[in-house]
């Protein structure tokens, strides 16, 4: 909504004056300058390809098929989600590149200038715990490398184990978490430049994987019958019971996958040049490369069965089998740091851009973009993320419940009520337009409470099951729904 202190050019809101509340703003959270806006399609894309291909990635079609689906079964879900997940990407995206404003800024319009802390702050919790599992596994391809190069290696510190870890991972496990620290200091235009740099040799990697599959295989029609065999236990289902028991889950953790971003992903796409440039480097990058890199899961996984016997999810396990057969150091070395790369490619923009940002609106005159990355990064070692591995699937279905009720809250408000108009000047007044009721927007929160409780329901009774099978659709559309419904004047 331009005003005195804002103009608008092609589509692109700037505030011209921002108010000076020490509550709301620092330099970190003022919206992007039209200088600022330099991030295209490409860059965009490629942001999406350095998060998407990585190990958690690579292993979905394993989650799935484990829970029941075939290979093809499994690709299909992985493509619906993040088909679906591109939805609420674009729609929240928006306001990000027209306001050039991140993620717990954009929140206030809804949940109120003090209130925007809830769901800011949830998403940033999710966030650190995200950012503990990536650095983990990021950890163990650095040991690997390392035991490649000095044979006493995987002795060291003679089996003593702390808080589940060996010396030698937490050794490795800390100097990766180092190495995520070093861009979170350098800020923003790093990890534009470490996105745009892995991405054309994350996807050559995937490319080799898939030759070395079908090549071993003897073509890709052997391989994806052989893919056959990847079958998960369906115990004679009926094709109901498969779709909500086994289909409906899955979809709903590949939403759970990202969704996380679709909440802040105003966090990158303030940089972006248009609307234009935004919405087609999001469909370039986010559903291609998902649906690419599970399938070379499938594929790989497929030419173990040929080659082992077995099939090998793992690709570090994987790489240790092909190093000790082929006796090749400099195979497994270059293996070991692409999985490196990748890890750390996803983890920068994927969870520190947001927890980063989310502790600065949290306290802004005390914590920047800079200090909130730190805070996050040490919530990262101290929820021991290893040990969330085992809840992977349930744990992605469970958040996707909060997480797709403060989508709908954010949609419905910024779409159906306020038609895409923002009045940017008061997002940054303690005192404005998205005061409320002392800073918080009670009827969000009760919207927001609604969904969550309505998932709820589906996880204590069995009859109602579909709802927390389904979670992320159900903290959805019963949150948009309640909040339209407070907040539409009669």
């Amino acid at each position: 909504m331009p005003s005195a202190d804002t103009r608008e050019v092609d589509g692109l809101v700037e505030l011209l004056t921002p108010p000076d509340d020490p509550v709301l703003r620092n330099p970190d959270l003022d919206p992007t300058a039209r200088e600022q806006r330099t991030w295209n399609r490409w860059n965009l894309a490629a942001l999406w390809v350095g998060m998407s291909v990585c190990v958690p990635t690579y292993m979905l079609a394993a989650s799935l098929i484990a829970a029941g689906m075939n290979w093809w079964q499994a690709m299909l879900a992985v493509l619906l989600g993040n088909l679906l997940v591109m939805v609420p990407m674009i729609l929240n995206g928006h306001a990000g590149t027209r306001y050039g404003i991140p993620f717990p800024v954009f929140a206030r319009a809804a949940f109120g200038v003090f209130g925007s802390h809830i769901p800011s702050i949830a998403r940033a919790l999710v966030a650190c715990g995200w950012f503990g599992i990536q650095t983990y596994i990021g950890g163990e391809a650095m040991s690997a490398m390392i035991g490649l190069l000095w044979d006493g290696w995987a002795t060291l510190g003679g089996g003593a184990m702390f808080l589940g870890l060996s010396l030698t991972s937490w050794i490795t496990f800390l100097l990766f978490w180092l190495l995520n620290v070093y861009f979170v200091w350098r800020g923003t235009e790093s990890i534009k430049w470490l996105e745009t740099l892995a991405a054309p040799f994350l996807l050559l990697v995937g490319v080799a994987l898939l030759w070395w599959a079908t090549g071993k295989a003897g073509g890709l029609g052997t391989l994806l019958e052989q893919s056959s065999t990847l079958v998960g236990d369906q115990k004679d289902m009926s094709a109901g019971a498969f779709l909500l028991t086994v289909f409906l889950p899955g979809v709903t953790a590949m939403l759970g996958f990202w969704a996380t971003l679709s909440l802040n992903i105003p966090d990158f796409t303030r940089y972006a040049k248009n609307q234009q440039e935004q919405v087609v480097g999001q469909f370039l990058g986010l559903p291609t490369t998902m649906l690419m890199f599970s399938f070379v899961g499938v594929a790989v996984t497929s030419a173990t069965v040929i080659v082992y016997g077995e099939p090998i999810w793992d690709p570090v396990k994987l790489v240790a089998r092909l190093t000790s057969e082929s006796g090749s150091t400099t195979l497994a070395f270059v293996s070991m740091l692409t999985l490196a790369i990748a890890t750390l490619s996803t983890n920068i923009a994927a969870n520190i851009v947001s927890p980063a940002y989310s502790f600065s609106n949290a306290f802004p005159r005390k914590v920047s973009f800079r200090t909130g990355g730190l805070i996050a990064a040490g919530l990262g070692i101290v929820l021991c993320p290893w040990l969330l591995l085992d809840m992977y699937i349930g744990w992605l279905v469970t958040y996707s419940g909060l997480l797709g009720a403060v989508g709908g809250v954010l949609i419905a408000d910024y779409w159906l009520l306020r038609g895409t108009k923002l009045n940017l000047v008061d997002l940054y007044r303690s005192n404005g337009e998205y005061r409320y009721a002392d800073g918080f927007n009670h009827k969000a929160l009760v919207a927001l409470l609604a969904g969550i409780a309505v998932v709820m329901v589906g996880y204590f009774v069995p009859a109602a099951s579909f709802l927390f099978q389904g979670a992320w659709f159900t903290g959805f559309v019963v949150s948009a729904g309640m909040y339209y419904g407070l907040m539409r004047k009669p």
